[in-house]
Formats: C-alpha cells, sequence, structure tokens
C-alpha cells in the first residue's frame, strides 16, 4: 500500500456523517451523554449537556467532573442505573439469555436535581439509561461466587424478578459488588436526559400544598415559597387575603416573621384584580407602571416589582355552585416587566387548586390551637367554611368570667436603675475617651465636650428621666461616636479607650446594656415561673369542669377564664364554686412562687395578687379582626371589661393606697353575695396554711365609669418546708384527708 494512503478496515465501510447530525448535536434538547464502558469516561455529549454541567467551551469528552453538580445521593443512584445494564451484560455472558433482566427495570427513569451555575437556578432532569453492545471481559472471582449462590442452574425471568424486587436477595449482592475494580467491558452506555424543572418543581409544590398540615404559616411557608420563586423564575412573592371587611397583604414570605399590611376590603373587591381572581382567571400583570388595579400595587412596586402573576385562590361551594368564594390569591413578583408567559400562566391554572385547599386548610389551621375547652366549636365552623359557607360569628352565652393578675410591683424603678446604671458605664467609657482627646489635642473644644460629659454623669447619678434612655444615646452618637475616625488619629491611648467603649457596647442593642439585660432576664424568669406554676394548678382546674383559659405575660401575668354550659353541658352551680376557689388556691400558689423568685434574685420588686369577682355572667364572641380569641359582648359586659383594665391601679378610698401589696391577696367585689360567697372561701385557704387570719376591707376609689366596688385583702402565707414542691393534686388530697 503507497505511503500516505489511509488503511480501511475490511469490515465497515467509511461512514458518512448525515446533514441532519449536526441539527441534533446542537440543537436537540436532549441531554445526550455517550460513555465507553471500558474507560469509564464520557466519550461524547451533546451542547445541550454541555449547557446543563456549565461546561459549554469543553470538548465532546468529559472526565468525571461532570457529576459533581450532582447531589452525593444522586451520583450513586447514576451509577446504579449503569450497573444494571453491566448486569443484564453478566447474566447474558453466563446464561445465553439476553431476557432475563425486565426492560422497564433497565431502563427506568431517574430524576436527579442538578446544582444551580451563576445566573442559572437548579434544575430537575430526568434520566434514563441504554446500552449497545455490552461484553464482559472479565469478572472478579467474588463476583463469580456471589453470582454462583443467585441460582444453582440457569433462572427464569421470574426468578430474576423475584430476586430484584427483595432488597436482601443474592442478586442484590451481587449488584453491590459490581464497580469498575470488579470487571472490565466494551460497548457503549448511552445517558439520555430531559429538563423537567417545571413538572418537577410543580409536583413537589403540589405535595407540599396537599399535605394534612396547613403550609400557609411564615414558618412551614418557607419550602413552599422557595419552590413557587424558582417554578417562575420570580423575585419576590406575596399572599393578599380578603374575608369579610378584612383584607391584609402578606409580604417577606421568605423570613419567619410575615409583614402584614391591612387593606380596605371594599377598595380590593371592586378592583379589576379581584374580579378576575373571584372568576378563577391567572392573571398576567405585565407591566406595573400602567395606573393601579388595586390598593396593593403601589406597595408592591416601592419593593422592585414590575410585572406580576396573580394565582387565584377560589373555593367553589358543594352546596351554592353559583357562589364560589374567593380566599385570597398567591402573587409572584419580578422585578423586570413582562417577565411571565403563557407557560407560567398555565402552571399558575396547574397549582392554583392546591393552593386553594392549602388556604382552606389554612381556615382550618386557624382554629387548630384553639383551646381544647372550645375546639369544638371553631371545628364545626371550620367545617362549615370549608363548604363555602359564609362566616357565622362564635358565641358561648352566659359564661362565668374569673380573672386574676399577679403583678410585679417595682419594676418600672427597677428597670430605671437598670438604664442608669448602664448610661453612667457608658458615659464613663465616653469621658475615657474624651479626657484622652483632650490631652492628646488640647483644644478648648474638647475640654467643654469633656466637662458636658461629666455634668451629665453628675446628673445621671442623681436619677434619670422618662426620656433619658433615648436622647442620651442619640447625643452620644452624634457627638461622640460620629467623630470615631478622627479620635483613631489621636494616639494608641484614644484608640483603646474607644476599643473598651466599642467592646462594652457590642450587642444587638448597640450600647452598654448589662444592667438591663439582668433585669430583662430577671423578668423574664419571673414570668415564665409564674405561668409555670398557674399551669400546673389549670391541669387540676381543668378536670373540675371544662373551661376557657387564656394566659398573658408582661410585668407578672393574668389569666382570664370562662366557664359555663355553653362550654362544658354539665357544668352547675358546684362546678363553679370549686373552679373559684381552685383559682383562688392557684393565685396563693403564685404568690409562693414570688417569695421564692424574690429570695433567688435578690431584687426589690415585689409581686401582688387580685381576684376580681362577679356573679353574673357575660357572653363572649370570637371576632378574628382582634388579636384576643374572644371579647364580651353587650353593653350590660362593658362594665366588667372596664374594671378589668382599671382595677390593678385602683386606690382604697380612704387610704388612698394601692388595693394591692406585696405578698397579699386581693379580693375585689360588688355586693354583699359576692362577699358572704368568698368568705367562706378565705376560711378554707386559711384552713389550708394559705393565708393569714387577718382580714382588711375597704371601699376602693370610684373609677372612671365604675363605681361601688369593695375590697378585701389577705396576707398569703410562705409554705412549710415540707410543702415547698407540693403538687396541686396532692395539695387538694391532704385537703380531704385532714377534712376526714
Amino acid at each position: 500500500m503507497p505511503d500516505g494512503q489511509a488503511k480501511q478496515s475490511p469490515q465497515f465501510e467509511p461512514v458518512t456523517v448525515p446533514s441532519w447530525w449536526s441539527v441534533l448535536e446542537h440543537h436537540s434538547r436532549l441531554l445526550v451523554a455517550a460513555i465507553d464502558i471500558a474507560t469509564h469516561r464520557i466519550e461524547w455529549t451533546s451542547d445541550r449537556f454541555r449547557q446543563l454541567v456549565g461546561m459549554v467551551d469543553a470538548p465532546p469528552s468529559l472526565g468525571a467532573a461532570v457529576l459533581q453538580r450532582l447531589s452525593p445521593d444522586d451520583q450513586l443512584w447514576v451509577r446504579e442505573r449503569i450497573r444494571r445494564h453491566i448486569l443484564n451484560a453478566i447474566l447474558t455472558e453466563r446464561y445465553g439469555q439476553s431476557d432475563l433482566l425486565p426492560s422497564r427495570w433497565l431502563h427506568e427513569s431517574l430524576i436527579v436535581s442538578v446544582s444551580s451555575l451563576d445566573g442559572d437556578r437548579a434544575r430537575f432532569v430526568e434520566f434514563t439509561v441504554s446500552s449497545d453492545r455490552l461484553q464482559l471481559l472479565t469478572l472478579d472471582p467474588a463476583v463469580q461466587a456471589a453470582l454462583d449462590r443467585c441460582w444453582p442452574e440457569s433462572p427464569e425471568a421470574g426468578e430474576v424478578l423475584q430476586q430484584l424486587q427483595d432488597a436482601h436477595s443474592p442478586l442484590q449482592a451481587v449488584l453491590q459488588l459490581l464497580n469498575p475494580q470488579t470487571y472490565t467491558a466494551s460497548g457503549v452506555v448511552l445517558v439520555e436526559g430531559m429538563d423537567v424543572s417545571d413538572r418537577e418543581v410543580t409536583q413537589r409544590l403540589i405535595h407540599l400544598l396537599l399535605d394534612r398540615e396547613s403550609i400557609l404559616q411564615p414558618r412551614r411557608f418557607l419550602q413552599a415559597n422557595t419552590l413557587l420563586k424558582r417554578l417562575f423564575r420570580a423575585t419576590d412573592s406575596f399572599i393578599l387575603t380578603a374575608e369579610d371587611s378584612n383584607a391584609a397583604l402578606y409580604l417577606d414570605l421568605d423570613k419567619p416573621e410575615w409583614t402584614t399590611h391591612p387593606l380596605p376590603a371594599d377598595c380590593l373587591q371592586e378592583s379589576v384584580l379581584f374580579k378576575a381572581a373571584s372568576a378563577g382567571t391567572v392573571l398576567n400583570l405585565k407591566d406595573l407602571s400602567v395606573p393601579c388595579l388595586s390598593a396593593c400595587e403601589p406597595m408592591l412596586r416601592q419593593r422592585g416589582a414590575q410585572s406580576l402573576l396573580i394565582l387565584p385562590l377560589v373555593l367553589k361551594s358543594v352546596r351554592l355552585q353559583d357562589s364560589p368564594q374567593l380566599l385570597g390569591v398567591v402573587g409572584v413578583m419580578s422585578d423586570q416587566p413582562d417577565a411571565f408567559d403563557a407557560i407560567d400562566e398555565h402552571n399558575g391554572k396547574t397549582l392554583a387548586p392546591a393552593l386553594t385547599i392549602a388556604m382552606r386548610q389554612s381556615v382550618n389551621e386557624r382554629f387548630i390551637h384553639i383551646h381544647e375547652s372550645v375546639r369544638w366549636r371553631f371545628e364545626e365552623e371550620a367545617e362549615r367554611r370549608s363548604l363555602g359557607l359564609p362566616p357565622a360569628p362564635i358565641t358561648f352565652r352566659e359564661v362565668y368570667p374569673l380573672y386574676g393578675i399577679s403583678d410585679i410591683r417595682g419594676s418600672s424603678n427597677e428597670r430605671n436603675r437598670a438604664i442608669q446604671q448602664d448610661l453612667l458605664t457608658q458615659f464613663r467609657l465616653a469621658l475615657a475617651i474624651a479626657t484622652a482627646v483632650y490631652e492628646a489635642t488640647q483644644t478648648a473644644f474638647a475640654a467643654q465636650f469633656k466637662q458636658d460629659l461629666q455634668a451629665t454623669i453628675e446628673q445621671l447619678q442623681q436619677g434619670i428621666t422618662v426620656d433619658a434612655e433615648i436622647t442620651l444615646l442619640r447625643y452620644l452618637q452624634e457627638n461622640l461616636e460620629a467623630h470615631f475616625d478622627f479620635f483613631k488619629t489621636c494616639g494608641e491611648t484614644v484608640r483603646s479607650a474607644i476599643a473598651a467603649y466599642d467592646a462594652a457596647k457590642d450587642n444587638e442593642h448597640d450600647c452598654v446594656y448589662d444592667a438591663r439585660s439582668r433585669y430583662d432576664q430577671t423578668v423574664q424568669h419571673i414570668n415564665l415561673s409564674l405561668r409555670d406554676t398557674w399551669q400546673r394548678w389549670q391541669r387540676t382546674m381543668q378536670c373540675v369542669s371544662p373551661h376557657y383559659c387564656d394566659i398573658e405575660a408582661t410585668d407578672g401575668i393574668d389569666h382570664m377564664i370562662y366557664a359555663g354550659s355553653a362550654i362544658d353541658q354539665r357544668f352547675s352551680s358546684f362546678h363553679l364554686r370549686s373552679l373559684r376557689y381552685e383559682q383562688l388556691r392557684a393565685v396563693c400558689a403564685c404568690a409562693r412562687t414570688g417569695f421564692r423568685l424574690k429570695a433567688e434574685h435578690a431584687t426589690d420588686m415585689d409581686l401582688t395578687h387580685l381576684v376580681l369577682v362577679q356573679d353574673s355572667t357575660v357572653d363572649i364572641t370570637h371576632d378574628e379582626s382582634t388579636e384576643r380569641l374572644f371579647d364580651v359582648r353587650g353593653t350590660r359586659d362593658t362594665r366588667y371589661e372596664i374594671v378589668k383594665k382599671r382595677i390593678d391601679k385602683a386606690l382604697d378610698a380612704t387610704t388612698h393606697d394601692r388595693i394591692t401589696q406585696p405578698g397579699c391577696l386581693t379580693l375585689v367585689y360588688s355586693t354583699n353575695e359576692e362577699w358572704k360567697e368568698y368568705q367562706e372561701y378565705l376560711r378554707y385557704l386559711q384552713r389550708e396554711g394559705w393565708v393569714g387570719s387577718d382580714i382588711e376591707q375597704g371601699a376602693v376609689e370610684p373609677l372612671q365609669g365604675v363605681t361601688g366596688l369593695k375590697f378585701a385583702r389577705v396576707t398569703v402565707l410562705d409554705a412549710p418546708p415540707q410543702q415547698d414542691e407540693l403538687q396541686p393534686m396532692d395539695a387538694s388530697r391532704n385537703h380531704h384527708k385532714a377534712e376526714v
């Protein structure tokens, strides 16, 4: 053969690449990679595949680096799919049958998550693996031995399938042994994929939305919100609800606490946005520079929104087919105009039903954490609304109120002392800086500034004013901290003084906060301890008769109990009297907790305790527009609410002292009948050793809008040493034993 002439294979004719091959290689949406099983290298990839793995400029042959954008688990699954084809080649060579493994198992698709690149989003890809003319060349003896344990002779396809379905079968052990070190083979493995990001994100969103628990709460919505923005390439999102006369726009959905903006519902309901949403139409607002469609668009524009995609949440009533209920809308935003297209609208229509169900569950969720005693009524209302019926009031009529307070006396003075101490510390550190600056500069202005700081310290030592905490810190920011850049050039002494100043205020408050932090921790510990004490007694009280109880903690705790036959059908006057007595015992237990806390914290703060007596009933209603679960209704119940708000500051009409005193239980009542009943309870408390025998009585100074109140006050006794840890139920048993 002449030199330079290409040697031709006697078996193959030269192959001419067809004209359409370039189209397939460069423009197909398929992600294709061909792997030479002999070298386990990717010998060829399509352009689309290289785009996916971020190797656009690389040659078609790639190394193992392409797997780095997959999670470790997904990498294992890709290798497992390839092992299936190696196993097929082994079984074909060993038993002479090419159809022992089911084709569906060999070519089972695999969805993997491909991590994001700069300027791109993370993607989901559905891969399948195929093979062509795989031939086994060598097989490790360990694999051969494992294969021998599978079947003593040539198996049937059904026997192979049976072992494939058993996670602990000998054939599964063979699969685990297969790796490039235990075999050699020749042939090509073809990996083909499709970008299914939109479909997969939509399915995952729907699965998340249809979970039994509502995800429309800030912490649980975070995952769904991430998927929403990923699906629609959105920069932000929001929820808009409108129910009756109440409307709200929820923003910052990617944060633990959402930002809520109340809106006028009447204006929204007349807008083009809500009319389209009520009809169940996905609305694509391509440019927010056009005139506003509702009251919320200006707020969204302030957040950078240029276009919106609105997904309606419409609940079609089972009973009222022509009266669908609009629960609200979920919207996604983009900082670019015309950012959403017809595909996004289609995805929005697909998601809307699942979002609607999630929103309906959120209506139920609103009632999930309701007090156990009244939950049944809220569940009834949630069921009504799930059927598309309009909201109905939740009212409990003629229930007895039992209200009490355990208040921290002296907390304001204690906090003022903490503020004073922190300000003195910070101003003394500031004075050290000013002194160092004066010594370095010797300027008259620096001397005057130093004297100002000294004068302020002298004033602080005398006491603080109401606005001192704000005004004095602002003074330091504007007159001292603003000049730190220059001060640091005045020498090492100044720099050291500034470093000490900065270190002292290195906290979330950006000021010296040591004394106030100790105060905050003390008050928090007192509140938590009082709450724990009350909750222990609540378990006993709920056994007497199920009732509603709400606790609020600020400087101390106050409790509001409602009890009656509207809540507990078996409720009677005996249950009422039992609850009233248990309430007094619980408050005395809180007082004893206060004695212990005062000794632990060595504080000047004391606890005072008051119970408000009312023998007449009230009606309570759940109002969703207020933060409280229940409000009293009707003019006859207004007096009780007025007394509740003002009674803790009430004064003795004779001495003008506060009717509540440290370490004492104060009862406030109106009628002789009320006093007669509670006088009996005080006798019981004396018998049990809760309170002393001396009872102080008097009239309450008239409150605004309320006159005629009286009070009785007794001293709460500390517990005997053997009863320090007495629990409510134990105390009850001890009382019964004494009666015997």
